[in-house]
């Protein structure tokens, strides 16, 4: 073990993480560390370990640095395009891990069951983003996606993007879900608008709209409670 740790310390800083990776295992590095292996390189007078330390300041959390966009990192001095592209998708690759063990498990038999499921992804974002769930005859989870990006209206969000995927994995039924932003989810005219085109459009394809919930910060509306679905 000595032998081990003077090695790494006569390593440069940059490189001390890799070195530890490979002595001990990726569960006994820092976020700190594991975040300077993914930006490779520091910059002029500055090495990799202290630009992530910075990052995460900045960020907060590791929550709050997957949430954060292309632009917020390149905001941070030593961050061009290419490493803050970097971390996102090192952050990315963990969570659609971490999102496809839980699918092996996840059946929704409540509109809680997906808004639980669903919660700490959509609360935190500051743009609508407007998302299908598949199931199977069983209501278990066999896919997840993001359909739609942004300011939500009825010509924008329409169900041949929902069903077509829905029916590329033979789903049983689909369960929509978006966010508020302002943390309230009490429903808009447009979000009814998209409900009842979504449940006739899957009435005619004999793919059932179980529900559609809307995220607000911490809490959710279901439409289906409302009589909407």
């Amino acid at each position: 073990m000595d032998e081990v740790r003077l090695m790494i310390r006569d390593v440069p800083e940059e490189e001390r993480p890799r070195e530890r990776m490979k002595a001990y295992g990726a569960e006994y590095l820092s976020n700190t560390e594991l975040i300077a292996i993914l930006l490779r390189t520091g910059t002029r007078g500055e090495s990799a370990l202290r630009l992530a330390d910075k990052i995460l300041q900045k960020a907060g959390s590791l929550r709050s640095l997957l949430e954060m966009e292309l632009e917020e990192l390149k905001s941070i001095s030593g961050i061009g395009e290419a490493k803050a592209i970097q971390i996102k998708a090192g952050l990315e690759l963990g969570r659609r891990l971490s999102r496809g063990n839980l699918l092996d498990r996840i059946t929704i038999r409540s509109p809680k069951d997906a808004a639980d499921y669903m919660m700490d992804s959509l609360r935190y974002l500051h743009q609508e983003h407007f998302v299908s769930l598949f199931l199977n005859t069983k209501n278990q989870i066999i896919g997840q996606e993001t359909i739609f990006v942004g300011t939500l209206n009825s010509s924008l969000v329409h169900p041949r993007e929902v069903f077509r995927e829905a029916i590329r994995r033979s789903s049983a039924s689909v369960l929509l879900l978006h966010n508020h932003p302002s943390g309230d989810p009490t429903p808009s005219k447009e979000d009814l608008d998209i409900t009842q085109r979504m449940v006739e459009s899957g009435n005619l394809l004999g793919i059932e709209v179980l529900d559609h919930l809307i995220i607000g910060d911490g809490s959710y509306i279901s439409l289906k409670e409302r009589g909407y679905v």
